[in-house]
């Protein structure tokens, strides 16, 4: 069995001592500082493991919320074109079952997305509405980038659908700036 250590027992954790009497060691910080002088190799090698640390965390983060905003901006895409969206559909157009549609609308709902009830059509919140158009601009930008560097069109779609939700602001920016450099 696995044990996680939350982050307010991060700092010092009991550890495990075989009958005797517990120790307490100390975790390391998520982000280990930067060093003052930076003369130690060693050093340098744990600030770029903290911040290769500080990369991966921010990577799964954004997995996290991938699916969450597909399934916005399907609902988006759908309302907009048919008038409503309904599980059958965005299970057809993402490719999953109706069950995961099911599942993944009611855990929207719970976090104030979505409104649905039961054999009706599913429809965005305010909240739901703006984090779609903030998806939709961003695979608009990732798309016109990859078409203006010249991947073909059906690789360029493949591909924003996932870049678009690992994107920075900054990347995003220096994107729209080679599209705009390109158009004058």
């Amino acid at each position: 069995m696995m044990t996680s250590i939350s982050p307010a027992s991060r700092k010092s954790a009991p550890a495990k001592s075989g009958g005797k009497a517990a120790k307490t060691k100390t975790v390391p910080p998520v982000a280990p500082e930067r060093p003052a002088n930076g003369d130690s190799a060693r050093d340098l090698n744990d600030l770029a493991a903290g911040e290769r640390a500080a990369n991966f965390r921010h990577t799964r983060a954004n997995r996290r919320t991938e699916v969450t905003e597909d399934y916005v901006e399907m609902i988006a895409d759908l309302i907009e074109q048919d008038g409503e969206a309904r599980a059958v559909d965005i299970a057809r157009r993402l490719g999953v079952s109706h069950a995961t549609v099911v599942k993944t609308v009611t855990r929207l709902q719970e976090v104030g997305l979505v409104q649905s009830r039961p054999y009706r059509a599913i429809f965005l919140t305010d909240k739901g509405r703006q984090m779609a158009e903030e998806s939709r601009k961003r695979h608009e930008v990732v798309l016109a980038f990859l078409r203006a560097i010249g991947v073909s069109e059906d690789t360029a779609h493949t591909d924003a659908e996932g870049m678009e939700h690992h994107c920075s602001r900054e990347t995003l920016a220096a994107f729209q700036r080679l599209i705009d450099s390109r158009k004058a």
